[in-house]
């Protein structure tokens, strides 16, 4: 009745998750909510002005399939003074949330019997869209004794004649982790040894570093700019999750084939969001500033918690707002039934880390307050002790 990619697709386990919390909390549960991938902060102030400007100029119209010529500027000068990347405007397509920067990019560059390289840990959604273009997902795994970084060498092993893409994310959704310059540069000399391969780089959380880390671009290596396709947008740095505004960055004719995708699906990204995000571009950064000592504040605490907490281990994460924490020591409850039972007995929701490719392990969200931090931690502790 139905096409068979559907047979491919799953419910992801992250939005069944929260539909899980949304049930239990309509039935007048207090469900403490650690699974949630979003700031807890509301868009800054001069961001929702330039909206409501928008609005009034009466900006509500179909703008271009490739993005506001303004924010696409916006956007260029951005990648050159932050990030070392040099791309002219119509290298860069606006999109409907950096989740859709991925699918036009992947249905651009993948066929059937293509496989794609994904590090684990990796954000659920990587593989999800890999499988329903019809491609297949490579997994090159890492554990918490690597520091959830997979090593180049490991990397190595696992390119073959099918090898099309190899997908990277730093700071890295579950994991936090930050990768080197010295990492990126020995990915990058394995890229350049495989021509077919293409890499996309995800930095949607590139703001939100911790003790001191640094981020970096693979696009910005030698040889390199001609190999990537550069993801990012609003929804974390700037808290903009409803907004749903991405981009991706790539040489000129893959940014044609990234906007002859979008054309196909959805034609031009939301207007008046598109004005706000050049607001939050060229703006004042001090509520974005604001927002990562806060997290700084929150993953102090988390960790100090998890460290007291027995059978559990955790690296600090280096960015983004989650802590990934192995619980395997026990052997016994798999990951996602341990989720649904802290849910269904606890009221605590955290996201199993098989979702991610790191079976045996939970992922933590810090992006909320620190009372439901030290509740909900306390909720995860006692359902641990009592399994």
């Amino acid at each position: 009745m139905f096409a068979a990619r559907l047979a491919r697709m799953t419910e992801s386990p992250i939005l069944a998750m929260a539909r899980k919390r949304r049930e239990l909390v309509a039935a007048g549960h207090d469900v403490i909510a650690l699974n949630i991938g979003e700031p807890d902060f509301d868009t800054p102030d001069h961001i929702r002005a330039a909206a409501k400007r928008a609005i009034d100029a009466g900006h509500t119209h179909y703008p271009p399939v490739a993005g506001l010529a303004e924010l696409r500027a916006a956007i260029a000068r951005k990648l050159r003074e932050e990030n070392g990347l040099d791309y002219a405007p119509d290298e860069i397509v606006v999109t409907g949330g950096a989740k859709q920067a991925l699918a036009n990019a992947m249905f651009a560059l993948l066929e059937k019997g293509d496989e794609v390289i994904l590090p684990a840990p990796y954000w659920v959604a990587y593989r999800g869209l890999v499988e329903l273009v019809g491609a297949t997902a490579v997994i090159v795994p890492a554990t918490i004794d690597d520091g959830w970084r997979v090593p180049p060498q490991r990397l190595a092993a696992a390119i073959t004649e099918k090898s099309r893409l190899l997908i990277l994310n730093t700071p890295g959704n579950p994991s936090g982790v930050v990768l080197k310059e010295s990492e990126l540069a020995a990915i990058a000399e394995l890229v350049r040894a495989h021509p077919r391969l293409m890499v996309i780089s995800d930095e949607i959380y590139e703001y939100i570093l911790f003790d001191g880390a640094r981020m970096h671009s693979i696009a910005a290596l030698n040889g390199m700019r001609e190999r990537v396709i550069t993801v990012n947008g609003f929804s974390k740095g700037f808290a903009m999750t409803g907004w749903r505004l991405g981009y991706a960055a790539a040489a000129r004719p893959l940014a044609a084939a990234i906007a002859k995708m979008q054309g196909a699906f959805t034609a031009g990204a939301n207007s008046i969001a598109q004005h706000a995000a050049i607001a939050a571009l060229e703006g004042p950064r001090d509520a974005v500033e604001d927002m990562v000592r806060t997290y700084a504040e929150r993953r102090r605490f988390v960790m100090q918690r998890l460290r007291a907490i027995e059978g559990v281990r955790a690296v600090a994460p280096e960015g983004a707002f989650y802590v990934l924490a192995d619980v395997s020591a026990d052997g016994g409850e798999d990951d996602a039934a341990l989720c649904d039972r802290l849910l269904a007995e606890r009221h605590v929701a955290l996201t199993p880390g098989g979702a991610f490719g790191a079976p045996g392990t939970v992922r933590i969200s810090f992006a909320a307050s620190r009372a439901d931090l030290a509740e909900g931690l306390n909720r995860f502790a006692a359902g641990l002790a009592a399994s």
